[in-house]
Formats: C-alpha cells, structure tokens, sequence
C-alpha cells in the first residue's frame, strides 16, 4: 500500500515538475518573441509568441499567476503584431496579402479581445480595396480598377467616392450602363455634383459620335441627356446641328444660342451666328435674323452675304 501511494505522489510531483519547465519553456520562447521584435522582424515574433500561447495554455495552473501573466501578455501583442505586419505589406503595394493579414488581425483581435485592434483593421481594409482601385484606374486598368472599387462597396455600399470613382472606370472601360448604375449610387451618397459632371462627359461624346456618323435622332437625344447632368457648350452645339438637320429649326436656333451663351468666343461663333440667322430668317423671324446678320457683318467668310441678307429683311 505505501509503495501505491508513493508512486502516485511521484507522479504528481513529475507532473508539477513537467508543468514548471513547460512554463518556463514557452516563457523563453515568448522571450525570443520580444527579440525578434525588437529586430524587426514581425513574422518570425509573431510566430514565436503563437507557440509560445499554445504551450503555456497546455500548461498547469500556478500559484504566483506566471501562466496567467504570460497568457495576458502574448494575448495583448499578437493581434497589434498583426496589423502591424498588414501595414507594412500596405506601404510595399502588397494589397492581396495586407487584406488576407487584415483580416488575420481583425480574427486575432476577436478572438483576444481587443477591440480597438479590430476596428482599426476592418476600417482598413476598403481603404486598402480603394488605395489599390485607384493605382489601377491611374495605371488605366479601368477593369481591374472597376472590381477592385466594387470590394469597396461590398464592405460600404455607402461610399459615394467609390461609386464615383467606379463609373470612371467604367465609363474608361466602355461599359456605360455599368457606369450609370455606379454614378446613380455616388449620386445617392454625397458625389451628386462630381457624378453628374462625369454622366454629362459620357453623354457628350456619345453625342459627338452619333453627329459624326449622322445619326441625328440618337445624337440630339445624348446632347439632350448631357446638358440634364450638366450644361455645356459643346452638348448645346451638337443639339444645335442635330436639330437643324432635322428640320427642327426652332429647337435648333435656341440650342445653338444657348451654345454662344456659354462659349462666346468660340473660333466657330460666327459659323454658328450665321447659322442662327439663316434659320430665324426661315422661320419668319426677323427680328433674331436681323440681330444674328449685324453680329457678323466684319466677318470675312459670312460678312457680305450678312449685307445682302439684311438688305432683304430691312425692305
């Protein structure tokens, strides 16, 4: 009976004894930890700190609280640890693995309890998604700048910037029902006036272009949609010679006005004042095709059929 009992009391005292060096094992571990950090090198203390956690959660309970010291500790520094290194692979433009380390830090925080580690790395990572979309729309990867804004907007589908930012890639791209869908929802969150801007720039082109190959309905109607966003000189122009071409001379005397009103000094103005001036005077309009007449009658191209014009309507 006595050799029993003695052999279980060693037993427990080889135990305490295993206990006491596997503390001490991940304590120097945990050490080692601190010295790789303090060289700078992250990864290598990171994973020190790692195995030294699993080791000393293996271990038993001690009366001075060592274990519960050394367990707070490593919980502490292994999700700032963390972040630290999704930083550092920000500054090298590594945005693939900053957002798989990221998201390695915010799980780390959660499960250590840190919050304020964890709400620093989900802030980040759209940031991230954003930093790298915008090096690759100025790169002119209008595609892989489109996706890239749209992990943004998964994460906040609130950020008018992005939506912005994604239309231009879109509309870089030639996707321009993608374009609107993106300028509708920047315009829904903050970017009215910057999105516009850039739907008036793709309606005016889209105008240009159906001008050049003479499709004046479909010109008129994108002139008409531009000038919606955001009037400009250019849009009322295209309207204006869409329109004449299509017999709407009314329509195109007050676009190509409006155009002259935004762009005075045109080198194209008194073309167009001749053209507002033969028009008004097909219409029955004498007093606009007399005022239109008299604005070019210096003019070397228009200004003697401007006289011989005049001298009709003034009879």
């Amino acid at each position: 009976m006595k050799k029993i009992l003695l052999t279980a009391v060693m037993a427990i005292l080889s135990m305490a004894a295993l206990s006491a060096q596997d503390l001490g094992q991940a304590t120097d571990i945990y050490n080692n930890g601190a010295s790789y950090l303090n060289a700078g090198d992250k990864a290598g203390a990171l994973t020190a700190f790692e195995k030294a956690l699993e080791m000393a959660y293996q271990c038993e309970e001690d009366e001075d609280g060592q274990k519960a010291n050394l367990i707070s500790n490593i919980e502490d520094v292994i999700p700032s640890i963390a972040l630290s290194i999704a930083k550092d692979y920000i500054k090298a433009d590594d945005y693939d693995n900053a957002v798989k380390q990221l998201e390695a830090a915010v799980a780390a925080a959660e499960k250590y309890n840190n919050p304020a580690v964890a709400e620093d790395a989900k802030e980040m990572i759209p940031q991230v998604f954003m930093q790298h979309a915008g090096k690759l729309l100025n790169s002119k990867d209008y595609e892989g700048a489109a996706a890239a804004y749209g992990k943004v907007l998964e994460i906040t589908p609130d950020n008018g910037m992005a939506a912005l930012r994604q239309g231009m890639a879109y509309g870089a791209a030639g996707n321009i029902e993608a374009a609107e869908n993106a300028y509708a929802i920047a315009i829904e969150n903050g970017q009215e006036t910057a999105a516009k801007k850039q739907l008036s720039n793709i309606y005016v082109k889209q105008a240009a272009a159906f001008l050049k190959e003479k499709a004046y309905n479909d010109a008129l109607a994108a002139a008409q949609k531009s000038n919606d966003n955001l009037e400009n000189a250019t849009a009322y122009k295209v309207a204006g010679t869409a329109a004449s071409q299509l017999k709407k001379n009314e329509d195109a005397v007050a676009y190509l006005k409006k155009y002259l009103d935004l762009s005075p000094n045109a080198k194209d103005a008194a073309q167009m004042q001749y053209t507002i001036a033969a028009l008004s005077q097909t219409l029955g309009d004498k007093a606009t095709a007399i005022e239109f007449y008299n604005k070019i009658l210096t003019d070397p191209k228009f200004g003697e059929t401007a006289k011989q014009q005049l001298g009709v309507l003034n009879k």
